[in-house]
């Protein structure tokens, strides 16, 4: 992802991109598509990208809007987006972009240099979840003419072309409320489709962007089903009412269709992560000994094959397995399910058995999927079998849950990470910078740790950087403000004529390439 990385990526992000059978160029049964269904029991926040932080809303916004550059399908290739080239000066602080001719919003009022700056200060301005992509990295963004950008850095940053991938880059519609966020905006900007109907946990319906630069997409007409759960949308799969069952069927589901053998089911291996947080500011979790005594009580391998049957494999770090810079850190601090260490942590902390520690477990019900309500279940089992914790499960849905965990009002609950850029930044920046790590709500701040993640940020040896990064992953197995659970894969399961399944390894579902035969 990153360009000066890229070799060392490549053995572990090959493995990371998926092609269907019959994607683009697939064979003589491609036509035009009118329309495509796919169902998902996720949900969108805000269709805003200066505050949308999470994997699905980004799904979206990537199908209506597009940045500057963007990755070449099912690949790690930055290729030219709405920019058509692009220069950079020696030390990575300059980066000039040059636009398209003619580039157009959906709507088709004209897209210029000047609403590429607009959109990244609304950004600054908001002060989103998001935000720190941008704040972190542009000290400023200009206009030099109507089709020539320049952003001034406040740091060497050599992957700067993968932050441009990202949502909170990419020039929004001037319908946009100007200084504040608007969660339900249609008004998109250029991509490949635009928004012509949207009722909120119910459907979603785009359209090909007349105006779009690109290639036209291969299907007009994309609709897009909100379900409760992931029965009823496999039920919906299996009755042909939906062509694509997305984010997120059962393991128990898509095992038993693998078995049938009626439909598709496609793998998308990735750097997608399961973690538990914890509040830092709030008693009882603001007792490091608390939260270590909660890391070394799980069995992180008894989750993934009870809980997931055995679709996920363990995780020791916020790093994921193969990635560079990589350590097992909670595995070699705390082992799994060592119960006899964290009964001595408790110990420590004040508490026994018969004055037990109590804690509040949260969980959101659909965003992950079902598995998410026994996900809970399996960890309060875990850490009550030390005998010294009582575990009370709570559970919100997806926008509550988002809001208060901005908020800090949870003390212990569940989130996963999907990555916005490939590079071990994204996995630690993002939770552990003082400055990046609002969104989570754990109230973590360490200045070593920001001093750390900030030089890494600047150098360009992978080998330095790398060494930065084992440091923060060792503060982070002593400190745990959260604590590493699994690293999954995700599966796309369609109708046996639809074709041009295209998921890289950003993990972003681009919809322009789908059609049926």
């Amino acid at each position: 992802m990153k360009r000066r990385y890229l070799p060392a990526l490549l053995i572990f992000l090959m493995v990371f991109s998926v092609v269907a059978s019959g994607c683009i160029g697939g064979g003589g049964g491609e036509e035009k598509t009118s329309t495509i269904v796919i169902g998902v029991t996720d949900k969108v926040t805000d269709l805003d990208p200066a505050n949308a932080y999470d994997f699905y809303t980004w799904e979206v916004l990537n199908n209506v809007m597009e940045g500057l550059v963007k990755y070449k399908p099912g690949t790690l290739e930055i290729e030219p987006g709405l920019a058509e080239k692009w220069e950079v000066n020696e030390d990575s602080t300059v980066w000039t972009f040059y636009l398209r001719k003619d580039l157009k919003f959906a709507d088709g009022t004209p897209l210029k240099a000047q609403d590429v700056v607009r959109s990244i200060e609304r950004v600054m301005k908001i002060q989103g979840d998001p935000a720190w992509l941008v704040t972190d990295f542009v000290d400023r963004v200009e206009a030099k003419d109507d089709y020539t950008v320049v952003f001034y850095l406040k740091q060497p940053t050599s992957y700067f072309l993968s932050l441009l991938t990202t949502p909170p880059y990419f020039p929004v519609h001037p319908n946009y409320a100007p200084d504040q966020i608007d969660s339900d905006q249609t008004a998109g900007g250029a991509g490949p489709y635009m928004i012509t109907k949207w009722v909120r946990d119910e459907e979603l319906v785009l359209e090909a962007n007349p105006n779009y630069y690109g290639e036209k997409p291969k299907t007009e007409k994309i609709i897009i089903k909100f379900y409760r759960d992931a029965s009823t949308m496999r039920l919906a799969l299996q009755n042909g009412e939906i062509d694509i069952a997305w984010r997120t069927l059962r393991p128990s589901d898509i095992n038993s269709l693998k078995e049938e053998g009626k439909l598709k089911v496609i793998e998308v291996p990735g750097g997608f992560i399961r973690y538990v947080c914890l509040n830092t500011k709030t008693e009882p979790t603001s007792n490091v000994k608390v939260r270590q005594a909660l890391a070394a009580a799980i069995d992180r391998k008894e989750i993934a094959e009870k809980v997931f049957m055995g679709t996920v494999e363990p995780l020791y770090s916020l790093i994921p397995n193969g990635m560079w810079s990589h350590k097992d850190v909670f595995k070699d601090k705390y082992g799994d399910g060592n119960l006899e260490l964290a009964k001595k942590l408790l110990q420590e902390a004040g508490y026994s058995e018969s004055n037990p520690l109590e804690i509040q477990l949260w969980y959101t019900p659909t965003h992950y999927g079902d598995t998410e309500a026994d996900l809970a279940q399996m960890l309060k089992e875990q850490w009550e079998k030390t005998g010294m914790i009582k575990v009370t499960i709570k559970s919100a849905e997806w926008g509550t849950y988002v809001d208060y965990a901005r908020k800090g009002q949870m003390q212990v609950y569940l989130l996963g990470w999907y990555p916005d850029y490939l590079d071990p930044d994204d996995y630690t920046t993002p939770f552990l910078k003082s400055t990046a790590n609002s969104w989570a709500g754990t109230g973590y701040a360490n200045p070593t740790v920001d001093e750390l993640l900030t030089k890494a940020q600047t150098l360009t040896s992978q080998d330095e950087r790398a060494k930065l990064y084992e440091q923060v992953q060792e503060i982070l197995a002593e400190e745990v403000p959260y604590i590493p659970l699994i690293q999954g894969k995700l599966f796309v399961v369609t109708q046996e004529n639809v074709k041009g399944v295209i998921i890289g390894p950003d993990m972003i579902f681009h919809y322009a390439h789908l059609y049926k035969e």
